[in-house]
């Protein structure tokens, strides 16, 4: 018969962050644990909240399954004597693994046959098994900052205070951090008192909820936003959704209750961000929008507990915003009296990276390379005057009190005060792009400047961190390169920006000057970027799609336009769909595996001797002139085609031409010829990388 077992591990509240991996991790482990250990079990469930992680299963069977295995002994030959008699080395194998004879079974291994003894492993009860295996479920879990308690060496997220676990009524007691597992759990810190003793799985969820304990997140999740949406709604508002927002307060309480409280209308004058920065980030309030779009003077806070007193609750969060909102109004205003232009010589305090120089030094380089940028882009003078300026102004507002206070208002802070200054709209709104994308899924600069400034600023940073030796290792990237990289990749992808990342680097790499001691050549540096930028594109492609042996192709291929790739990439993976994508494999696997040995790709037509090979050569004549048209057009798919239709002069080359003969300048020439042709097709993509499968 099964049984329903539950573990809750009753912490001090851990931060929000925590909760989800936490949960997942649990989840996963135990699943992992009771198949390792013959339990069968039905549905694994995790709760939690920030005081407590559970884990519920349900119908775990009440023994473990019995374990049968094999356990190889001597050869059969060396088992019995003439006489058929047992050996020693057969007696002593049985008494080893505690068996008879009876229980002895043949098996070959080659032309050998071996005897194998075959054993019965009895389950035991669940019970027993859950006591062993319980505290491996809870030291083996992962958190990024664990911490220690008291005189312990146990890690964990925060101080273990109970532990609760119960297989169907039955305690499952085992002793971790002090604490003997119980059948005692705690409600709510402030609106329960006690313990409460649980008779049951199903017990503790009904108890638990009457302790003002909703244990389930998506249920607290779903509350909470119901709650929001109604709130906003009765003052004529909505709030829009904010995932992140939503996660954060669902993990930092136990009992939703929202709430709406209002702000001195006169605020509304500040620019959005300036309100809306405090209330998310340091208050974890949802801002109240009109049907206009625009902020009204309401926000929406969610107190951990009921609706009792949820006036003074809500006058209580008033004012804390109140001087919050006092606080940035105050910044602002101090920002004003001094225009952006005149705090860029405030960024020579500030240093960028040890031994990158300030911020100022960034901001010389970034016009520098802007300036490269911009005449590859095709930026008139206009344009160009525009950019300095906004590569000039780019990172002032580093230096304003707003950002101090809350820096994730860089750019944005920046763009305000260019445009309150009468800074041109286009170098405002670079200030602010610049910056982006800022995160997954953010948004991409729209405006040349300012896809001109994030290139050039992501490009500085990754070439100098590279070239002092900084980079990414693991899960550590403190200065961000993989983002940053990625950014710089879907730029140039998304708009069509067609660039030499090589020509890039070394741009960057040279703006570093003499003032800066590097400890890598540019040639390094250019190697190991363009291996960092491999490893993105490779996630980039296979997102859109992809199969892992036509990313490989186009990345062999070459993969300097960065914008190239993709759209080769594409193409080829229209064009395996098609029929003619057999017959240019089949022509290029012909070629490419002879092709290998040309010296050359001189051709001397005057030793093209056979008819077939001439009519080769005079279509690959064509189709080079043909083909390389077409690629400058990007007009892949194409290409492809085009390729493809030297198919049958090439197998009529191979019936009536032998390659590899011994006057070597006939056999150069036509490698040459074979090579001349494998290089067209990986001007496209390296079809050596392409998997076809059996038909």
């Amino acid at each position: 018969m099964a049984k329903d077992f539950l573990l809750e591990i009753g912490i001090e509240e851990m931060p929000a962050r925590f909760l989800g991996p936490a949960l997942a991790q649990l989840k996963e482990l135990a699943a992992k644990t009771l198949q390792e250990q013959r339990i069968a079990h039905g549905d694994i469930q995790t709760y939690g909240t920030p005081r407590r992680l559970v884990l519920y299963v349900k119908d775990v069977a009440e023994n473990q399954a019995a374990l049968e295995k094999e356990v190889k002994g001597p050869a059969k030959k060396a088992a019995y004597d003439v006489d058929g008699n047992p050996t020693k080395a057969i007696l002593g194998f049985i008494r080893s693994q505690g068996v008879g004879l009876e229980d002895l079974v043949v098996r070959n291994i080659g032309q050998v046959e071996y005897l194998y003894a075959l054993k019965r492993e009895e389950g035991r009860p669940t019970a027993q098994v859950l006591a062993e295996i319980c505290p491996g479920l809870i030291t083996g879990l992962h958190f990024p900052k664990p911490m220690r308690w008291g005189n312990l060496e146990l890690r964990f997220a925060r101080p273990i205070r109970w532990l609760l676990s119960l297989f169907g009524e039955e305690v499952i007691p085992f002793e971790l951090a002090g604490l003997t597992a119980g059948r005692s759990t705690y409600g709510h810190r402030f609106l329960s008192t006690g313990e409460l003793s649980v008779l049951n799985p199903t017990d503790y969820f009904t108890k638990i909820r009457a302790a003002y304990v909703l244990v389930d997140p998506a249920e607290r999740k779903e509350i909470i936003w119901q709650q929001v949406q109604e709130l906003a709604a009765a003052e004529g508002g909505v709030v829009e959704m904010d995932e992140d927002l939503l996660d954060e307060i669902t993990n930092i309480i136990e009992w939703p209750t929202a709430l709406c409280g209002s702000f001195d209308p006169d605020y509304l004058k500040l620019p959005a961000a300036v309100l809306v920065t405090p209330m998310r980030e340091h208050q974890r309030y949802f801002p109240v929008l009109g049907k206009d779009g625009k902020l009204l003077n309401k926000f929406i806070a969610v107190r951990n507990g009921t609706n009792a007193y949820i006036e003074i609750v809500t006058a209580g969060n008033e004012k804390v915003l109140r001087a919050r909102l006092a606080d940035a109004a105050f910044f602002f205003e101090e920002d004003l009296k001094q225009p952006l232009a005149g705090k860029v010589n405030g960024l020579k305090k500030i240093v960028f990276l040890e031994g990158l120089g300030s911020i100022a030094d960034k901001v010389d380089r970034i016009g520098a390379l802007a300036d490269h940028l911009a005449g590859e882009l095709g930026a008139d003078e206009q344009e160009k005057e525009k950019i300095q300026r906004a590569a000039l102004l780019a990172k002032a507002d580093l230096v304003t009190n707003m950002v101090y206070e809350f820096p994730e208002l860089q750019g944005e802070m920046g763009r305000e005060y260019a445009l309150r200054n009468g800074e041109d709209p286009v170098v405002a709104e670079a200030i602010f792009e610049h910056y982006l994308p800022r995160f997954a899924g953010d948004r991409l600069p729209e405006t040349l400047a300012g896809r001109v400034l994030s290139l050039a600023d992501k490009m500085d940073t990754i070439v100098g961190c590279f070239a002092i030796g900084i980079q990414p290792t693991g899960s550590q990237d403190p200065y961000a390169l993989r983002r940053q990289a990625l950014g710089i990749c879907h730029i140039l992808i998304e708009g069509k920006i067609h660039l030499s990342l090589k020509q890039l680097i070394a741009w960057a790499y040279q703006g570093y000057g003499e003032e800066v001691e590097l400890k890598h050549d540019l040639a390094q540096v250019t190697g190991e970027i363009e291996e960092f930028f491999k490893q993105r594109l490779k996630g980039i492609l296979s997102d859109r799609g992809l199969s892992y042996d036509t990313v490989e192709a186009m990345l062999a291929a070459g993969f300097d336009d960065l914008a190239d790739v993709v759209d080769r990439g594409l193409a080829v993976a229209s064009f395996r769909e098609l029929p003619a994508f057999g017959a240019l494999m089949t022509a290029f696997n012909r070629a490419n595996s002879l092709a290998k040995h040309a010296a050359s790709t001189d051709i001397q037509e005057a030793r093209l001797e056979h008819p077939s090979e001439q009519e080769l050569y005079s279509r690959l004549s064509v189709l080079q002139t043909e083909v390389q048209l077409l690629l400058e057009n990007r007009d892949y798919a194409t290409a492809l085609q085009r390729i493809a239709t030297v198919q049958k002069p090439l197998d009529a080359f191979f019936e009536n031409v032998m390659v590899m003969v011994e006057d070597e300048a006939v056999k150069n020439n036509r490698l040459a010829l074979l090579r001349r042709l494998v290089d067209l097709s990986k001007s496209v993509a390296d079809f050596s990388k392409i998997v076809v499968e059996a038909k």
